[in-house]
């Protein structure tokens, strides 16, 4: 079975739903720990509640951003985690890092990339005018939300949608295509060729 780690700084609501849809049998994983880099993120009580491994690393414990990232991996090489999933995890990561785990991590992006990349995402499709935003998930490479697009669904922006409204609906899609995304990804039916994921048909 794929073990996967979540790392997460805030919420967690990307986390509960994909350890909800792991318990209910729809996605062939284990979560063998979930990473925050945020003592005081509800993920970890999320995580807690449904009896995950947590761990926590603050960046003023280390003496630099290399030893952080190199305890993190070291926790990830040890717990034998086969595909990281980034959910709302606030920190760049460096190219050690992606390096290690070379088209294993996943991260999930509020807009349809290439774009609105970055951390405001819902924000900036409001301030453009468009007319459909959505949602991305993506292999993470060294770039910022560059990385090879596995899923994309369009999510349609309403005339009266502010931040709060856009991304409650924004969410409810989120929700869905993460758990997918990493089902894909334990089936063996993901295959990248260059900038392209191709989802191959089921055995």
């Amino acid at each position: 079975m794929l073990r996967i780690a979540v790392l997460a700084s805030g919420s967690g609501t990307n986390l509960e739903a994909i350890a909800t849809a792991i318990e209910e049998g729809e996605v062939p994983a284990k979560i063998s720990v979930v990473i925050s880099d945020n003592p005081e993120a509800f993920a970890l009580e999320r995580a807690r509640k449904h009896g995950l491994k947590t761990r926590v690393f603050k960046l003023s414990e280390f003496p630099d951003r290399n030893s952080f990232d190199k305890a993190i991996i070291d926790l990830l090489i040890e717990e034998s985690v086969e595909l990281v999933v980034l959910a709302g995890y606030m920190k760049i990561l460096s190219r050690e890092f992606v390096r290690t785990f070379n088209m294993r991590i996943m991260n999930i992006h509020p807009a349809l990339l290439p774009s609105f990349p970055g951390e405001h995402g819902v924000e900036d499709a409001l301030s453009y005018g468009v007319k459909i935003s959505g949602v991305t998930v993506h292999f993470v490479d060294e770039g910022v939300d560059t990385g090879p697009v596995i899923l994309q669904e369009a999510v349609k922006v309403e005339e009266d949608d502010d931040k709060e409204t856009l991304h409650a609906r924004i969410h409810e899609v989120e929700y869905r295509l993460y758990p997918l995304a990493i089902k894909l990804f334990a089936e063996g039916r993901l295959k990248v060729e260059g900038r392209k994921v191709r989802i191959l048909p089921e055995k």
